[in-house]
């Protein structure tokens, strides 16, 4: 789609900053191969970083094994379980993805499973979600800034903390939302609100809470004068919040206080929202409550310079910032996962235009050096980033070596386990078993799995730490299993 857009395309709705004006051609198309440049080498980035860690076994079974398994099924035709969940939950193995997180998008994946049937197909197609989003933030700077800051905020775009987190850490949901918020963004501030509005209903298929985004975004177009559209959008995505969270999620056999992190307002919404009104200046406060919040906020903002703050756009990201910083998970609150990559887009986009805005209120909106300086600017602040987030495995030698000692070993374990059984992995183990038997997570918890392979020697989630692990292998035991394999701290348990 954006291959043969011109530069005198439709303008964007009125109010929308950004709108190119008309008279001024220049067809894209010459612009593919180095656009197309871009996706390759991200997508070939986020890849490797995936694959490296499953095949030296550093991926986790919370959450690749999850999707895999949720995928694997819808491959076949199958209903979505996911027996590692409902184990954990203690809710059968009969358990549904959709009653876990109501992620139905991830049956677009089933294609993938039917070339390899395999945890290495989901972090492929993550990857080339992610990059995926990269022409669409190119188009929409280029619409506001230019060619030239266009090229430079995409490569930092891909170069990103956030999509290098998503790459980083096994596969999620998030590897569908830069593209779509991409798509929402870029094809309205170009006029072309069907695909637009299209995407913004798709995100309500990836994730229960994204129905957050979508209410962001309809404040988004009633605070640009789209008002009508604006408050239709916003009901749009609280219906489908409440839908998902109050109707869908129960209905299948979940249960919505699994994810309930607001216990210090209140038991439940209606109690939160009462708790937080009766102290709104602490309510105000909590986001800023604790380091590593403050440290996050931070870092979503200070690659655009802190433009981003400038822009309505940052309407749209503002919904879920909240959702994670007023909870009480501190995972939630981290820069070290994926939860900032639901936001990314919508970030960058936001300080192209915060830029825009600006420069029209120094009365230098035309001044193309000062856009050029900018975006300069952010491409260097993504290079300084780098080391901090996941690309930065990618030069350094040992990343791809990993542990030989261990990874040898952990081969060997894995061997020990016959195709077709139910066993419980070590959570760094279960992702390469999950293509020939049914994983689930080894907690410390029986499930009644006749095969077990335990890590003794190194802290696996979600135990306290390796005693804690070696006392449960000896509990086993106990209880009648046999040890048929250990070796460097790996041990593998069978039960006749």
């Amino acid at each position: 789609m954006w291959l043969h857009v011109k530069r005198d395309a439709p303008a964007a709705p009125s109010g929308v900053p950004g709108a190119a004006p008309a008279g001024r051609p220049a067809v894209l198309s010459g612009h593919r191969p180095r656009v197309g440049l871009i996706c390759l080498v991200a997508a070939a980035a986020y890849a490797a970083i995936g694959l490296v860690k499953l095949a030296t076994y550093r991926a986790s079974t919370v959450d690749l094994v999850i999707v895999d398994q949720a995928v694997r099924n819808y491959a076949a035709f199958r209903p979505p379980y996911v027996p590692v969940m409902g184990a954990w939950h203690d809710r059968g193995l009969d358990y549904l993805q959709l009653a876990d997180h109501f992620s139905p998008v991830y049956a677009l994946l089933a294609p993938f499973y039917w070339v390899h049937d395999g945890p290495e197909s989901l972090i492929v197609a993550q990857a080339l979600l992610l990059a995926a989003a990269v022409p669409f933030v190119w188009l929409y700077t280029r619409r506001v800034l230019g060619t030239a800051p266009a090229y430079l905020v995409a490569v930092a775009f891909a170069l990103s903390g956030p999509l290098a987190q998503a790459a980083s850490f096994d596969a999620h949901e998030a590897m569908f939302v830069p593209l779509l918020s991409a798509i929402m963004i870029e094809r309205y501030q170009a006029g072309k609100t069907l695909p637009a509005f299209l995407a913004m209903f798709a995100l309500l298929l990836v994730k229960e809470d994204m129905g957050l985004m979508v209410i962001g975004f309809g404040g988004y177009l009633f605070w640009i004068g789209d008002r009508l559209r604006g408050v239709c959008c916003a009901l749009v995505g609280l219906g489908g919040l409440m839908a998902a969270r109050g109707a869908i999620i129960p209905m299948l056999g979940g249960d919505t206080r699994d994810t309930w992190a607001y216990g210090h307002f209140g038991a439940d919404l209606p109690g939160a929202l009462l708790g937080m009104a009766r102290d709104p200046l602490a309510t105000l406060l909590l986001p800023f409550s604790d380091e590593a919040k403050v440290d996050t906020l931070f870092l979503l903002a200070w690659p655009t310079l802190l433009l981003c703050l400038l822009s309505p756009l940052t309407l749209v990201a503002l919904p879920l910032v909240l959702e994670r910083m007023l909870s009480d998970r501190h995972l939630w609150w981290q820069s070290d996962f994926h939860y900032n990559a639901f936001i990314v887009v919508v970030l960058f986009c936001a300080g192209v235009d915060g830029l825009a805005r600006l420069l029209r209120r120094l009365g230098r909106g035309e001044d193309r050096s000062l856009r050029l300086t900018w975006a300069v600017a952010v491409a260097a602040v993504a290079l300084t980033l780098v080391p901090r987030f996941g690309l930065d495995q990618l030069y350094h030698r040992d990343f791809y070596r990993g542990d030989p000692v261990k990874t040898a070993a952990a081969a060997a374990a894995v061997a020990k386990i016959p195709s077709g059984v139910t066993v419980e992995a070590a959570n760094s183990l279960g992702p390469a078993l999950t293509g020939r038997t049914t994983v689930l997570l080894w907690t410390g918890r029986p499930n009644g799995a006749d095969w077990v392979v335990a890590d003794t020697s190194r802290w696996e989630f979600p135990f306290g730490g390796p005693e804690e692990q070696l006392a449960q292998v000896d509990l086993l035991l106990s209880e009648g299993y046999a040890k048929v394999f250990e070796r460097d701290g790996y041990v593998v348990l069978h039960r006749s």
